[in-house]
């Protein structure tokens, strides 16, 4: 009997220190007014799901409907730190789905990465050299419907409610590995 609860123990013990390795949320993929912390606690609340989605074991529905059950559970609960599901959830649906959308065309990504890496290497070189992520951010986003679309009325577009706005369609992959590269230059 004791020898059964050692062995209890011991695996829960492994089990809890694997689930410490298990993946991250992408920064690039929060929302722009998400904190680190928030982050976090959104990521202990998912990272297994996360896992699950990254190897392809799980699409994105089940795993945004698993994902909204804990965050709402958690907020009851009292768990969350104060934090509400209003931001905790968008964390985590944006995180289950750019790792599903990478899981599913690890090209696109990558191609996105390298053609961005030319477009906005002096952006990149900036905010290397203490630029705010937020204005090179927003240069970026500039610089890319500009390079679709010579020319678009940027400025007449972003004055007008989003709802309205004409804007060319731009590849998820394209904004993702935008903030990606953007945030490793600001480390």
């Amino acid at each position: 009997m004791k020898a059964t609860k050692i062995f209890t123990a011991a695996v829960t013990a492994m089990l809890m220190a694997s689930s410490a390795q298990a993946a991250e949320i992408p920064r690039e993929s929060a929302p722009l007014n998400a904190t680190e912390e928030q982050i976090v606690i959104a990521e202990k609340l998912i990272c297994d799901i996360l896992d699950e989605v990254a190897i392809g074991n799980m699409g994105y529905t089940e795993a945004a409907g698993m994902a909204n059950t804990r965050v709402r559970k958690a907020v009851i609960a009292g768990e969350t730190n104060g934090y509400g599901y209003g931001i905790l959830s968008p964390i985590a649906q944006n995180a289950i789905l750019d790792i599903r959308d990478m899981y599913l065309r690890p090209e696109a990504y990558a191609q996105a990465e390298e053609y961005l890496k030319v477009l906005l290497a002096d952006l990149i070189t900036a905010v290397q050299n203490g630029m705010d992520y937020m204005t090179a951010l927003e240069q970026a986003y500039r610089k890319i419907y500009y390079e679709l679309n010579p020319s678009v009325d940027l400025e007449g577009q972003l004055s007008v409610d989003s709802c309205y706005r004409n804007m060319p369609s731009v590849e998820r992959a394209i904004f993702n590995r935008t903030r990606y590269l953007l945030l490793k230059a600001n480390d």
